[in-house]
């Protein structure tokens, strides 16, 4: 039987906000958890996915250093670029217009409790998505997140980085894929915190504005198909 999973498409949203919302859908489920343990409540958790862009913004996850901003506060400031230390895992990243974010707010004592077969989960959404566009998605070794050409150090470039929180097995945090994005914003920063590669877009490697929206429609359908899932 295919699990529901509620989609929403949040627009341009601020990245606290987000944030928060994301918070709440997982205090939700947790706190039905709880009550399901306690035989409190017929209710059940849901599982939910969000998409949205965020004005610039750049974003440290928990194992991430401060150093890898390679640029002051009060510089981020005058260029209007927010900055948070969040609780996800990875290091630093960017957010903003023309990037496709997703988050996922899965409970996933209902698939399986495997972070590391959820990060490869989420990496094969991406790369399915990205083989729509003649483009080959890989996985590069020890490294989160979407690669093209990762064993060619010359040429290793990152289209989609990945970092998330889980508490007790559900999921927030997610994936950040670049489609039209403005990649000067990561050479103000040391992305994911690798040092000498590459960041890249759909746009870069098409040589063309791709449709956000088509994009959008390709993720949906690859996540369906990946986590047996059905979008309500």
């Amino acid at each position: 039987m295919l699990q529901k999973v509620h989609y929403k498409d949040l627009g341009s949203i601020e990245y606290g906000e987000a944030w928060k919302y994301q918070e709440s859908l997982l205090f939700e489920n947790a706190d039905i958890k709880k009550k399901l343990v306690n035989d409190q409540t017929n209710e059940n958790t849901s599982h939910h996915l969000l998409f949205c862009e965020h004005p610039p913004v750049y974003t440290l996850g928990k194992s991430g250093k401060e150093e890898h901003v390679l640029v002051s506060k009060e510089e981020l400031a005058r260029r209007n670029i927010a900055y948070y230390e969040t609780n996800r895992g990875g290091d630093i990243t960017f957010h903003g217009p023309g990037q496709i974010v997703g988050y996922p707010i899965l409970d996933l004592e209902k698939y399986y409790r495997d972070i590391g077969r959820y990060l490869r989960s989420l990496e094969e959404v991406i790369i399915l998505t990205l083989a729509e566009y003649g483009i080959k998605g890989e996985r590069s070794k020890g490294e989160t997140g979407v690669w093209i050409d990762p064993e060619n150090k010359m040429k290793a470039r990152k289209i989609c980085a990945m970092g998330v929180r889980c508490s007790r097995w559900i999921t927030m945090h997610g994936f950040a894929l670049n489609v039209n994005t403005n990649l000067e914003y990561f050479t103000m920063i040391v992305p994911c915190g690798i040092v000498g590669k590459q960041v890249t877009s759909l746009e870069k490697e098409l040589g063309k504005q791709v449709d956000i929206e088509e994009v959008k429609k390709m993720l949906i359908s690859k996540f369906e198909q990946v986590f047996e899932c059905e979008m309500v």
